[in-house]
């Protein structure tokens, strides 16, 4: 990344904030190396001294670094003046990235009780669940953000197909505008009724996010009734992402066979987005010790047990992909969606499935070339010479095509013709002929309180929309991991649990 800037510090050691497991208060808090890891040390003078690993691998560590990238933010912050970090929010005048994904719990009763759950309506005593009006409004709000509006918006929970208007609402974030909808889901309804996802994607939904945590019934007790949910989903032509909850000594042993499950249902699953569990409760540090998993030992994982197929350095932070919007900006001359999130969020790849064979996109595209090539033309497309924006386009084409070997690249792709069909004539759909052939191999590490850090939340571009008018943008680790905000609107805007259930009959 040579043509963008961050504020972010370089190296190691460096101070950073971070708040108190405890009290959640905001304290200092050093980022350092230890033994080839990165671990993260504070001290709360009410209690204690608390230290972890933040990342276990610091070669990994360092080379995410060099593609960090400050977005700029919102032209319309909710809070216009922030004096303390995470705890004035909404979303505020410092926070350096716009929403590129938005959460919208539309309901904290589920028909699960996982321990790692964010919210469960059976164990708080009391039932959130916005209206659709309520809801309406959220969205709008998410639509007039600028200087982009929010296109990505996900209905998560508890779990949302609890909810029977679910379509209804489905159906108006997409004549509001948005792109891409979402539904975060245990996959139960989706597997026991075989019409549900038909129903969903009639309404306009494009992606089930679907809780997926390994290959055998026991890492994945409801293996049986998710595999009948993404049957369901192929028959209704309704792509599926799966999302594994990983813990260390748990299920870290499946990572390979749940690529390769994947792979071989190319057809219907879009993408794995492995998510490291991330300690929201109140664990032992025992626990926390022995269960901790970072994103580099997901990159470990997933390349000794694919036998290196997909290597570690296949890899890249999610901002390495901001060259791409401004490449598309540079051209359009408008303002584009930026994934300027932290480097140290997450990680990424494509892999393509060609007669039964994993084929990571490094193996035939020379990726930092690429995005040097990217943008070295969007110099050129923001430089003062004669060159017009088409003739400029077509020059940084022809870089990005030498970027690609033709001679590795799977049969079922031409990435070249993608690429002139995208650039050239500005066809947007062309990019559905990647994705169906696509494989998305990703991980998201959200924060705890025992690894935040503020620099991270301020870069966060996945965010939570809340009905509270004073609280309404909120990023995912300050909403669930930071200051009290999820059990404050959830408070505000629920009713007692018995209440709901002399209205409504026993809360599933």
């Amino acid at each position: 990344m040579t043509l963008y800037q961050s504020k972010l510090p370089r190296g190691l050691p460096k101070k950073t904030t971070s708040i108190c497991p405890k009290c959640r208060k905001v304290i200092g808090a050093d980022i350092f190396e230890r033994d080839g890891a990165v671990w993260i040390s504070k001290e709360c003078p009410v209690h204690g001294h608390f230290e972890g690993i933040y990342w276990s691998d610091v070669d990994m560590y360092l080379r995410a670094e060099k593609y960090a990238y400050d977005g700029r933010g919102v032209q319309n912050p909710r809070v216009a003046a922030a004096s303390s970090c995470p705890d004035d929010c909404g979303l505020c005048n410092i926070h350096l990235s716009s929403t590129c994904l938005a959460n919208i719990d539309v309901t904290n009763r589920c028909n699960l009780s996982c321990d790692f759950c964010f919210a469960n309506a059976n164990v708080r005593r009391y039932v959130y669940e916005p209206s659709l009006e309520q809801i309406k409004e959220m969205l709008s709000v998410l639509r007039d953000e600028r200087p982009v509006p929010t296109m990505a918006v996900q209905f998560s929970g508890g779990e949302p197909t609890l909810r029977e208007d679910l379509p209804a609402l489905i159906k108006m974030a997409k004549e509001m505008g948005f792109l891409q909808v979402q539904i975060a889901t245990n996959g139960i309804r989706l597997g026991r009724e075989p019409e549900l996802a038909q129903t969903y994607r009639d309404a306009g939904l494009s992606t089930v996010y679907l809780h997926f945590d390994g290959i055998s019934k026991k890492t994945e007790p409801l293996l049986e009734v998710r595999k009948k949910a993404i049957e369901n989903c192929r028959k209704a032509k309704q792509g599926v992402v799966l999302v594994p909850t990983i813990v260390n000594g748990v299920n870290d042993h499946e990572i390979g066979d749940t690529i390769r499950f994947a792979a071989e249902n190319i057809d219907v699953i879009r993408g794995v987005n492995f998510q490291p569990i991330a300690f929201t409760g109140a664990a032992p540090a025992e626990d926390i010790k022995r269960q901790r998993f970072t994103i580099p030992d997901l990159a470990d994982r997933i390349e000794k047990q694919t036998n290196g197929t997909i290597k570690k350095t296949d890899l890249y932070p999610v901002p390495c992909v901001v060259s791409l919007s401004k490449l598309v900006e540079a051209y359009r001359k408008e303002p584009q969606v930026e994934f300027s999130a932290h480097p140290h969020c997450g990680v990424a790849t494509y892999a393509f499935v060609s007669d039964g064979n994993i084929i990571p996109i490094n193996r035939f595209v020379d990726v930092d070339q690429f995005f040097s090539s990217v943008d070295e033309t969007v110099s050129l497309l923001n430089s003062p010479s004669r060159l017009t924006r088409v003739r400029a386009m077509m020059k940084g084409l022809k870089a990005l095509n030498k970027c690609i070997h033709e001679d590795k690249q799977p049969k079922n792709v031409n990435l070249k013709s993608i690429l002139t069909q995208v650039l050239k004539k500005q066809d947007y759909l062309s990019l559905s002929k990647f994705h169906w052939n696509a494989l998305f191999i990703g991980s998201m590490h959200f924060q705890d309180a025992y690894n935040y850090d503020i620099e991270r939340v301020k870069r966060c571009v996945i965010h939570y929309v809340t009905p509270d008018p004073e609280r309404r943008i909120i990023p995912f680790c300050a909403y669930n991991s930071g200051p009290t905000f999820r059990n404050e609107i959830e408070q505000k805007y629920s009713i007692p649990l018995d209440e709901w259930e002399r209205q409504h009959g026993k809360v599933k």
